[in-house]
């Protein structure tokens, strides 16, 4: 199980990983991109994953929203952009804070975003702070989700929406005998996967109305083949750095694998790419 000191570490550790193999210059996020017909190239597909998020969610210009695990700020900046909203984004990663300052610095949206360095299970903001909870592709990475579930639920307003979007665990994915998802788990710092089923009651049971899930794994699939592909030629170089730098850090040693061991488990059903959809009730 890995505690925030490791998440911490894992991002600031393979940022440059994400900025080589997933165009973090230009995508501005490490999340997966949802595919259309209408979808040309990757960069769009990760806008789109902004779009189904923010269009399920229903994000209004008086909304103000907090970005659980906002990363380098990709989302934050394209709500602001789009809806004008106000945005606080939280991260435990140093690298990824600094990232996302620089960007709001250079794209004049500090009015509209507020970066910080915090947990999203464990935070300084007063109740009822916020209209919209914004997770993507960060709750798979929590020690203790039904913590994170009950902060969200005390920061949300009534009526408040908390939207996520994550890799959740088929029925065939609880098989412990099978390893991919734990390799996986392991080189991604990720924390025990939950299904989308049991996730759900966990909501209902912290007073969470209206909740939807949706199955977007059909749509993300091109997104996990392109990581795929990029870890398999990623693999010699980084064997070879490793050779020249034995000391190099315990997961950016054997990051590359988990774009490996993301998609073998894809490929054998093993998981699904949610987004949930709940209400904090009135």
């Amino acid at each position: 199980m890995f505690e925030p000191n490791d998440i911490a570490e894992y991002y600031d550790s393979t940022q440059i990983h994400y900025t080589q193999w997933w165009d973090l210059s230009n995508s501005l996020s490490l999340h997966y991109g949802i595919w259309n017909k209408d979808t040309k190239n990757f960069k769009e597909a990760v806008i789109n994953t902004n779009k189904v998020l923010m269009e399920l969610s229903n994000i209004k210009t008086s909304d103000s929203v907090l970005d659980a695990g906002c990363g380098v700020g990709g989302a934050a900046i394209f709500l602001a952009e789009q809806k004008n909203v106000k945005v606080t984004g939280i991260t435990l990663s140093q690298n990824q804070l600094d990232f996302a300052n620089a960007l709001i610095q250079e794209r004049k949206l500090t009015q509209n975003i507020n970066f910080q360095m915090m947990d999203y299970s464990n935070t300084s903001f007063p109740d009822e702070s916020f209209d919209v909870i914004w997770a993507c592709e960060s709750i798979s990475s929590c020690p203790n989700k039904s913590m994170f579930i009950q902060e969200a639920y005390r920061l949300l307003k009534k009526g408040g929406r908390l939207i996520i979007s994550d890799y959740f665990l088929t029925n065939d994915g609880l098989n412990t005998s099978n390893k991919w998802i734990k390799k996986w788990e392991k080189t991604w710092a990720l924390s025990d996967l939950n299904t989308c089923e049991s996730f759900v009651k966990s909501l209902q049971k912290s007073g969470f109305e209206n909740i939807e899930p949706f199955d977007y794994t059909s749509q993300i699939t091109k997104s996990a083949k392109r990581m795929y592909y990029a870890a398999i030629l990623a693999a010699i170089p980084s064997e070879v750095y490793k050779l020249i730098n034995p000391n190099v850090s315990r997961f950016a040693r054997n990051h590359y694998k988990s774009g490996i061991y993301q998609y073998k488990s894809l490929k054998e059903r093993l998981w699904n790419y949610n987004i949930i959809l709940s209400i904090k009730n009135t």
